[in-house]
């Protein structure tokens, strides 16, 4: 059974996992990771939701428009929420990792280090060690 403090840092994992999805995904993110890698912004996310969605010509223009022309409001509204993402990411990094042994908080960093590669679209790591550690 989970205490009170480990339920609320797990709600607040979930919640930074859901807020960083959610922004993510409006302003950063989009299309398919291994067919686009890199591609980002209103294009990538028509072509994913295309190819998911089978949507048609007309749809895809209609999509992307509507992409395009909130783009700048989602712009603004991460530049203005993401110092508050990014500390408490790092606070909920900093716990989790207070709860794991020397040899798991190695591994843990390895896994963030890897999950912010992808984020970016980073292989060059990958490349260097072959693939994995």
């Amino acid at each position: 059974m989970l205490t009170r403090s480990k339920f609320a840092a797990v709600a607040l994992l979930a919640a930074v996992f859901v807020a960083g999805g959610a922004a993510g995904w409006g302003a950063r993110e989009g299309g398919d990771r291994c067919e686009n890698r890199g591609r980002r912004g209103p294009d990538a996310m028509v072509d994913h939701l295309g190819r998911e969605l089978s949507l048609s010509p007309a749809q895809r223009d209609s999509v992307r428009a509507i992409f395009e022309r909130h783009h700048p409001e989602v712009e603004a509204l991460w530049t203005q929420i993401r110092p508050r993402f990014d500390s408490i990411k790092a606070r909920v990094r900093a716990e989790v990792a207070a709860q794991l042994t020397p040899d798991q908080q190695t591994r843990y960093q390895r896994l963030l280090e890897e999950a912010e590669h992808r984020r970016r679209g980073d292989s060059t790591k990958a490349k260097a060690d072959g693939g994995r550690d």
